[in-house]
């Protein structure tokens, strides 16, 4: 994975996000796109000196406020004053890799020379990415349409040398740092507040994380279903290739595929069997997991868009000499979106703890709770319950956001997206689905002992051994809350490479 990110008027992509989030990525700014955001502020000053027509939040007020002109003298205190009045959030902290998300993202979107920025502030943003000077953002505040305003407003005080960031393990003033590290406060000029704040990075570096995240965890149910499978002595047919080309949606195929290579090898999946046909959570894995596939590469394509897209407002147009006031901050295509990775991760949750559920049952050779003795121990009873809570907490998270609306701004801002909520949500359904498969890791291993001396493939059995390291086999009851936390950091260093992966 490259260890930096030149940022260029192409944009970025989903890999880009992941290096983001390893934490390794440095970013510097191509000298495209610094020529850019040259052009873009030598134009808006000479419209701005050469003519005096109201032009939204350049020379006027905001929101409803956009019939009240502001004089040339106080076009940097306008902008100043935007900052100071929207950073109104409140809530939990933002996560700081959220956070360095949203500042590759506004650097991004600022870059293409269609903002009127000056290029000293986005090159403050670059400084504060590549050296983990983190503002302290807030979770709550944003209605997803016109822009994460609150959100965005606390990233872009300490540019100014307001508010607070994290840095070097602690939370400091803003003006502190700065000092520490001899940076000037920005001094906003026209148009710039609003450029900072209007904008959609907040929903985008969730749904950017979600979708990353996303992708692998799909990859991990593939495998711990296919781990259940086999414990269970499910029966391989249902994943034949035949099946698959009669429905022939490319989630469904790619995951039997998945399944197929996963379990090749196995001597259990390959014997004989006496049942005729699994349980649905065992037989439908390709329908159920692969329509949470195809759903993410739609929830993909539309952060893929975004990430490279300029969400702020007005929008410049040096050579077509325009100032065109419009819409791009409204995030109702990630709130759809966003609402569409929960549906698509709560499926994969529940699917998995119906598999746990059948594990439990005492059937196919199996003992009751997956414990020898069972009565005087309860064995893994409770964290199928844990796995049920979870699921059922998805469940209510899975309410859409995106339907949702009020109204603001004294009616100027009259149908909103809700996409900041959109994206706590999504958040969450994440990882809690992630937890609900470490439950099922833990109940397919201690499963699959049952059935030894007999193996599984020889993937999954590399993975039940290195598993074994970190989680040992349940003879009689214990304490399993930090069994079932170390199954959750396992699956989070997985390796998901199957082989004959393309």
């Amino acid at each position: 994975m490259k260890d930096y990110c030149e940022i260029t008027l192409s944009g970025l992509n989903i890999d880009d996000i992941e290096s983001a989030l390893s934490g390794k990525l440095k970013i510097r700014l191509s000298e495209e796109v610094c020529n850019a955001i040259e052009k873009c502020r030598h134009y808006l000053d000479k419209r701005i000196a050469g003519s005096d027509d109201p032009v939204y939040g350049i020379n006027t007020g905001f929101g409803s406020l956009y019939d009240r002109r502001i004089s040339a003298d106080d076009l940097g205190t306008l902008q100043r004053n935007l900052v100071m009045s929207h950073a109104c959030g409140m809530g939990d902290e933002v996560p700081g890799f959220i956070v360095k998300l949203m500042l590759l993202l506004k650097i991004q979107s600022l870059s293409y020379g269609h903002s009127g920025v000056q290029k000293a502030t986005v090159h403050r943003l670059t400084e504060f990415f590549n050296n983990d000077i983190l503002p302290v953002v807030y979770q709550q505040g944003s209605l997803g349409a016109s822009g994460d305003l609150a959100p965005l407003a606390h990233l872009s005080l300490p540019l100014m040398g307001m508010g607070e960031v994290n840095y070097r393990g602690k939370k400091l003033p803003a003006s502190k740092v700065l000092s520490k590290l001899d940076m000037e406060p920005i001094t906003l000029q026209s148009k710039e507040g609003l450029a900072l704040l209007n904008g959609t990075q907040f929903m985008t570096a969730y749904g950017a994380w979600c979708s990353v995240r996303a992708r692998r965890i799909i990859s991990l149910a593939d495998i711990t279903g296919s781990l259940s499978l086999d414990a269970y002595d499910g029966r391989p047919e249902a994943f034949s290739d035949l099946i698959q080309r009669v429905r022939p949606h490319p989630g469904q195929a790619k995951t039997a595929s998945a399944v197929m290579r996963i379990l090749s090898g196995s001597e259990i999946i390959s014997r004989t069997k006496r049942h005729v046909q699994d349980p649905y959570s065992f037989r439908c894995i390709p329908q159920v997991h692969g329509a949470s596939r195809d759903a993410l590469t739609y929830v993909m394509s539309v952060f893929e868009r975004e990430i490279s897209s300029v969400t702020d407002n007005p929008t410049i147009f040096p050579e077509e000499d325009k100032v065109i006031s419009g819409g791009n901050f409204h995030g109702q295509p990630l709130a759809l979106a966003l609402d569409h990775i929960c549906l698509a991760m709560a499926e994969i949750a529940s699917i998995s703890e119906r598999r746990i559920y059948r594990l439990l049952s005492g059937k196919r050779g199996l003992p009751l709770f997956l414990v020898a003795n069972p009565g005087l121990n309860s064995g893994f009873m409770i964290p199928q319950y844990t796995a049920a809570s979870i699921v059922s907490q998805n469940k209510q998270l899975c309410t859409p956001a995106s339907v949702d609306t009020i109204e603001s701004s004294q009616g100027q801002e009259d149908h909103v997206s809700m996409g900041a909520n959109a994206a706590l949500k999504a958040f969450r359904v994440v990882e809690n689905t992630e937890k609900v498969l470490a439950i099922e890791l833990y109940n397919a291993v201690q499963a699959l002992e049952f059935r030894r001396p007999a193996r599984t493939s020889p993937f999954l059995e590399a993975i039940v051994k290195a598993y074994r390291k970190r989680v040992s086999f349940i003879q009689n009851d214990r304490i399993m809350f930090e069994d079932m936390r170390e199954s959750v950091d396992f699956l989070r260093t997985l390796e998901t490479d199957i082989p004959g992966s393309e």
